[in-house]
């Protein structure tokens, strides 16, 4: 009854109006933009590590990006993308790449202008994020849509990315490692068995994200700092070597990639069955779980790229429009190609798999590097829990940054909040893999809805101010 419910109000937040809002969004501002996340690209990478001695914040930029990646990498990468594939076929992949090259636009122009309208304390503290671009960039009259947004904020990370669907992918990595058969029960609720590796896992997470969070935003952003580009790296390399020792497959995997998303077995004479609604299913899913994945026109990345020390708002836009491409282009296209190649081409084809989530991934990676998996599923298991733990304390910075913002600076509600934030990590792993990310998509479209509105409102001072950075870059250089 309860996943049905979740089901029917899903489909409502995620249905046709919402999916064209974040893609029109991304259009539009791409073209205002000029193209900026093809012709600007190279320039995001060269700016990684230059630092601003006049420039007002509390982090610097590339920790600002490791924050926001910390929040962003995470399950969406290995288990959404499985979910996405599960859900709505291979197409699902290729709608997650079309939502990120427009997402990329987006997350500049969110970045920038969160950087552009932030606030700052005379303590030094920095406030900013979407609901300061609606309040200062449209007007006080539209406060009510900033306050929306970080209700909403509040909700994702208390509910959606955060909390939830990280821990509950940790404690089923582990469990999938260390248990898979699920025989050592450590005891059953409302039905369901959990095993030791479960409790246990879940129990030491909740513990070290505890002891992380209390620290705030500085002992983040040095874990994030730390923790991110090596993990990133390890499965990039892990990824790579499927693709090279599957080369010959590639072709085939973009072939059914591309006919899943448009439907083109139908019009071939392929699967019968393959319907449109199949075909929109892919594009939902895709769209869905791109923006889950990668939080373009989310609204969340602005709230770290907010704390930066950066002079320009676009030299900090720049920057941070790299997490998209990081996210989605590379990392889940590695885990999406793997999954493809396992389970939709050649001869061991098995679209039925009935797999779900990081036992999907774990069985894809398994079946394309061979051997007895084993080894493959403790290194999966090690990427997400730490990709996970550190999307955990992403998100718990940017819920405290919306609650700071609905309570005028009421930071005794903030350290409230981060053990209400904690409890939730502590009962996360007691919920089934379909309600949690139910539950995300959900409160990720709520979320992205009022953020999406004020960009369009907001494109023009984008593409403004864009263009007087950039003129003046051409002059000093």
């Amino acid at each position: 009854m309860f996943d049905t419910i979740l089901t029917k109000i899903d489909d409502i937040v995620w249905g046709t109006p919402t999916i064209l809002l974040i893609l029109v969004t991304g259009i539009i501002l791409t073209i205002r933009l000029k193209g900026i996340q093809f012709t600007k690209l190279t320039l995001g990478f060269k700016s990684l590590f230059k630092k601003s001695e006049n420039g007002k914040g509390e982090v610097s930029p590339f920790a600002a990006l490791c924050t926001a990646l910390s929040a962003t990498i995470g399950t969406g990468n290995i288990v959404g993308v499985a979910t996405a594939i599960a859900a709505g076929g291979p197409g699902a992949l290729f709608w997650m790449w079309f939502a990120a090259l427009l997402g990329t636009a987006t997350k500049y122009t969110e970045c920038m202008l969160a950087v552009k309208y932030r606030e700052h304390a005379e303590d030094g503290h920095v406030l900013g994020g979407p609901f300061y671009t609606i309040e200062k960039g449209m007007g006080s009259k539209w406060k009510w849509l900033a306050v929306i947004f970080a209700i909403f904020g509040v909700c994702v990370g208390l509910f959606g990315i955060g909390t939830f669907t990280q821990i509950n992918g940790i404690t089923s990595a582990v469990k999938n490692a260390f248990d898979p058969s699920g025989k050592n029960i450590a005891f059953n609720l409302f039905g369901n068995d959990y095993t030791w590796a479960v409790v246990i896992s879940g129990l030491l997470i909740t513990l070290a994200v505890a002891l992380v969070i209390i620290g705030g935003l500085k002992r983040i952003s040095k874990v994030a700092e730390k923790i991110v580009p090596a993990m990133a790296i390890i499965y990039v390399f892990l990824g790579l070597s499927i693709l090279i020792m599957n080369a010959t497959k590639i072709p085939a995997a973009f072939s059914a990639i591309f006919k899943s998303a448009f439907g083109w077995k139908a019009a071939l004479g392929g699967a019968a069955g393959w319907t449109f609604k199949q075909v929109t299913d892919s594009m939902q899913k895709g769209v869905a779980r791109g923006i889950f994945s990668n939080e373009a026109g989310l609204g969340s990345a602005p709230i770290a790229a907010s704390a930066a020390q950066v002079e320009e708002p676009v030299q900090q836009g720049i920057v941070s429009m790299l997490g998209t491409f990081i996210d989605t282009i590379i990392i889940c296209t590695m885990t999406g190609l793997a999954i493809v190649i396992a389970f939709y081409t050649g001869e061991g084809a098995n679209p039925e798999h009935g797999l779900k989530g990081i036992e999907l991934t774990s069985a894809a990676f398994s079946k394309v590097l061979g051997g007895d998996g084993k080894s493959v599923q403790f290194l999966l298991m090690i990427c997400l829990v730490f990709f996970a733990f550190t999307t955990i304390l992403g998100w718990d910075y940017y819920s405290e940054k919306c609650l700071e913002y609905l309570t005028k600076g009421n930071m005794t509600a903030v350290k409230v909040f981060r053990w209400i934030y904690i409890a939730a990590v502590f009962i996360g792993p007691y919920f089934t893999i379909s309600q949690v990310w139910t539950i995300a998509d959900i409160t990720n479209g709520l979320m992205a809805i009022p953020n999406c509105i004020s960009l369009i409102v907001l494109s023009g001072v984008a593409a403004k101010t864009t263009e007087e950075y950039f003129t003046k870059y051409k002059t000093l250089n």
